[in-house]
């Protein structure tokens, strides 16, 4: 597959999210390792219109030079943030997302007023709604054009088989790396049938729901059956996230299956 040219012009947002899914091939949130060499060698090649050898000398210090600059976090990978201060995209889109997005509790709280069904989806006509309430948020005036360009562009993203509905863990992907809790549960996926034991193993009293105490208890649970180390400022952060699906406090079945399952089941 021929890799999408590299035009240093203004991007769109969607070829901005063409070039990065291209790059991320393992979709861990980060381009790295092999993935940033291509990257960076795509990148030379755009602005000189020649072919660029990775082996050659000159070739690493730049690169190196180009991570100075744009590896804010200085942790030798690039996360779509840092991207989108690279390559000219359209009014900066996925920037002024962030400014409205300040954090993945904020992020869950708003998609929890939308998913109204607690499906794990929100349908295409619920997203400017849900986009209009980030704005709100953030203080940030934007006329119905710009709403509407916006609400397109995301169904551009993530719709991709067209049938209308968002995922949570998608849209999340908007979040910066270290903000999207979502992406530390991608390796520990449960099926329905390992999160239904799980969950009725914690969920005592067999009402359906549970409480932080429960949910901290079954984190670190997770965490031990799959043999990672628990990192408590973590697991603190994950909790409030995952609380901001809660109904006052009661984490029902459904929000968490969202989060831990493959596949929530509809």
């Amino acid at each position: 597959m021929q890799p999408p040219h590299l035009h240093l012009a203004e991007l769109s947002a969607t070829q901005f999210i063409d070039i990065w899914n291209h790059f991320d091939t393992d979709g861990n949130g980060y381009i790295e390792g092999k993935e940033l060499e291509n990257f960076f060698r795509e990148l030379e090649i755009s602005r000189k219109g020649a072919g660029v050898d990775p082996s050659n000398s000159t070739f690493k210090e730049k690169m190196k030079e180009f991570m100075q600059k744009f590896d804010k976090n200085a942790d030798g990978r690039i996360e779509m943030s840092e991207l989108a201060q690279i390559l000219p995209t359209e009014e900066n889109f996925l920037l002024c997302f962030r400014e409205f997005v300040g954090s993945s509790s904020e992020f869950m709280a708003a998609w929890r007023r939308y998913d109204t069904d607690r499906s794990g989806y929100i349908e295409a006509n619920e997203l400017k709604g849900f986009l209009s309430d980030l704005l709100k948020k953030a203080n940030r005036h934007y006329d119905d054009q710009k709403l509407h360009e916006y609400t397109q562009t995301i169904l551009k993203m993530f719709d991709l088989n067209g049938d209308g509905k968002l995922g949570l863990s998608e849209m999340a992907r908007l979040l910066p790396v270290q903000e999207n809790f979502l992406l530390k549960f991608q390796d520990i996926k449960l099926t329905s049938e390992q999160f239904s034991a799980i969950f009725t193993f914690y969920d005592k009293d067999g009402n359906g729901y549970i409480d932080e105490q429960e949910l901290d208890a079954l984190l670190r649970d997770l965490y031990e059956k799959n043999k990672k180390e628990v990192d408590t400022k973590n697991l603190t952060g994950y909790k409030k996230s995952i609380m901001a699906l809660s109904d006052g406090g009661k984490l029902y079945r459904s929000e968490l299956e969202i989060v831990l399952c493959r596949e929530p089941m509809l």
